[in-house]
């Protein structure tokens, strides 16, 4: 990806589910684009790293130690490490999720 890219076509929804596509790994993060069909989500989980993610499209509900957080296309929260976290899509949304390991 050394050329621009449309941010909003590296990765499309798909009926009924959570697609995710890593655009960066490396030992020290990784930098994932996911698409969340309506009612979908990630069940709530714990990361060892914090997560920062960026909504690029759409609405959705990020629950992080049993907070609802509500957010929308611009925004961004942080999902700090080892506190528990779920994600559930109001609406089609996309998020750019950054992990930071160190």
């Amino acid at each position: 990806m050394n050329t621009p890219q449309d941010f909003n076509q590296l990765i499309n929804y798909q009926e009924g589910s959570v697609v995710s596509k890593e655009i960066i790994s490396k030992p020290s993060g990784t930098i994932t684009l996911f698409a969340f069909d309506k009612g979908q989500g990630l069940s709530e989980h714990v990361t060892p790293y914090d997560a920062l993610v960026l909504v690029v499209d759409g609405t959705a509900e990020i629950t992080i130690s049993g907070k609802v957080n509500q957010v929308k296309s611009g925004q961004v929260i942080l999902m700090p490490a080892n506190n528990p976290h779920a994600v559930k899509a109001i609406e089609r949304f996309k998020m750019l999720l950054t992990m930071i390991k160190s």
